[in-house]
């Protein structure tokens, strides 16, 4: 099952035998449900009830995005989702140790992550070895004090946490630009708007990311609204945001070797409004390799699933946390 991206100006989607029709300029393409997962739809593209009724039929998401590739709205099945228990429990989860040593893994696998991709890239580029390994180093100091933080809710030491995750982040992504071709380089990372199309292309695949990660969270049943490290903001997701520094890396991963291999042309991103933005073709390029690389098969936590299963799993051993949690009190 994939995941269909809809970014055409002026596409539409219909229901045509129990299929959808996708219709852009280049023509008309049936798909079987059978074989979507979700359908993420942005940039002035047309989706009719019946399609959005055999969506449903079918569990199948429909993610409505923002032109940086942000979910800004959603369909969904009635069946996802669980019992209220699950969303109670968050309450107390982000107010006590065991949502504060959910924070800590998460920013201590982020820091792993960004390593493992420094050590991988640094294998065939012998001329950085010396400066890879300082920086990971000093990234290992940042793990290490975010794995010495108290064991205590997350309010107590978020500004510090944050500090140590945005220096090992800042390390990071100093490295990852010398690494880089010359003209994917940047100097900074930037975010609202991008400064660079690389950045540009990473916001664009960190939108994909989130819309999946807060995707899993509803159909686990958990309120990816209601955040333990991220404070609670109006209308936005702040669990996912939470959530995804397990994930972020895969994107780096992607747009690496995009970048290595030289497919992400100048002529894929506009400056507008103060900053880059992802056009049509450089969206098309992106999620395409996007998806491919979050179906592939690999192990994660010793078992053998797609990336997006896994981020599945992982979003549903979160709500049986959660209600292992309720189960105690009762019996307290």
């Amino acid at each position: 099952m994939t995941q269909i991206h809809i970014n055409t100006f002026g596409a539409s989607v219909h229901r045509v035998q129990g299929s959808f029709e996708i219709i852009t300029q280049e023509g008309k393409t049936r798909i079987s449900p059978e074989k979507i997962r979700s359908l993420v739809i942005s940039s002035a593209a047309h989706i009719s009830s019946d399609a959005i009724l055999l969506a449903i039929e079918h569990e199948i998401e429909i993610l409505f995005t923002d032109r940086r590739g942000q979910p800004i709205g959603r369909v969904w099945s009635y069946k996802y989702g669980s019992i209220s228990t699950i969303r109670k429990q968050q309450v107390l989860f982000s107010k006590n140790a065991a949502g504060g040593e959910w924070v800590k893994d998460n920013g201590i696998r982020r820091i792993k992550a960004q390593q493992a991709i420094l050590k991988a890239i640094g294998r065939d580029r012998p001329a950085h070895q010396n400066a890879i390994h300082e920086t990971i180093a000093r990234m290992e100091e940042f793990a290490n004090a975010i794995a010495q933080l108290p064991q205590a809710p997350a309010y107590e030491w978020a500004a510090t946490l944050r500090g140590y995750e945005g220096n090992a982040s800042k390390l990071y992504f100093e490295m990852l630009s010398d690494l880089l071709p010359e003209q994917y380089q940047f100097k900074v990372r930037t975010r609202r708007p991008a400064q660079d199309i690389f950045n540009a292309a990473l916001n664009y695949l960190y939108g994909i990311l989130y819309g999946n990660v807060e995707g899993a969270l509803i159909k686990a049943g958990i309120d990816p609204y209601l955040g333990v490290l991220h404070a609670d903001e109006y209308n936005r997701p702040v669990l996912a945001f939470d959530m995804i520094e397990r994930y972020r890396h895969w994107a780096e991963a992607v747009l690496m070797q995009i970048c290595f291999r030289r497919l992400l042309l100048p002529s894929m991103a506009i400056y507008q409004q103060g900053g880059w933005w992802m056009e049509n073709e450089g969206k098309r390029l992106l999620a395409t390799s996007f998806n491919d690389y979050l179906n592939e098969v690999i192990t994660h936590n010793n078992k053998r699933r797609t990336r997006l299963t896994h981020i599945q799993e992982d979003a549903n051993q979160l709500a049986q946390q959660l209600l292992k949690m309720d189960m105690e009190h009762e019996t307290q």
